[in-house]
């Protein structure tokens, strides 16, 4: 009976951890929001893929806010030309680096934000 026990918890356990592996988005998990209105791309990089096609990297440096309307300086790529003016959440850390964004409203973003964009 311990035997069937143990196989049993060995199991939920390990669907618990595949669940897990495959809901939670570590890109933004315990990562930092700030907001942007997007700019111009203040550089591209084009690069010739095995198939022959041209992939084109978008890079964007500009100033981002926090949710108290503090500024910080933020780079970060995208694989298409954003749209000019929209306003984005990015996900950062520690490091002010970006693993990955949203679009959102301007109805969505905080009160200080709004003010300072």
């Amino acid at each position: 009976m311990k035997k069937f026990i143990f196989i049993l918890f060995g199991v939920v356990l390990f669907v618990a951890a595949i669940v897990v592996l495959l809901t939670v988005d570590f890109n933004r998990a315990g990562k930092d929001n700030v907001y942007i209105q997007v700019d111009e791309p203040a550089s591209t990089e084009e690069d010739k893929l095995d198939t022959g096609e041209i992939a084109t990297t978008y890079w964007y440096e500009q100033p981002a806010y926090t949710e108290d309307g503090d500024e910080i300086e933020v780079t970060f790529s995208a694989q298409k030309d954003l749209r000019q003016g929209a306003y984005l959440m990015l996900y950062v850390d520690d490091d002010n680096e970006v693993s990955s964004y949203d679009e959102v409203s301007e109805e969505e973003l905080p009160a200080a934000v709004e003010e300072a964009l």
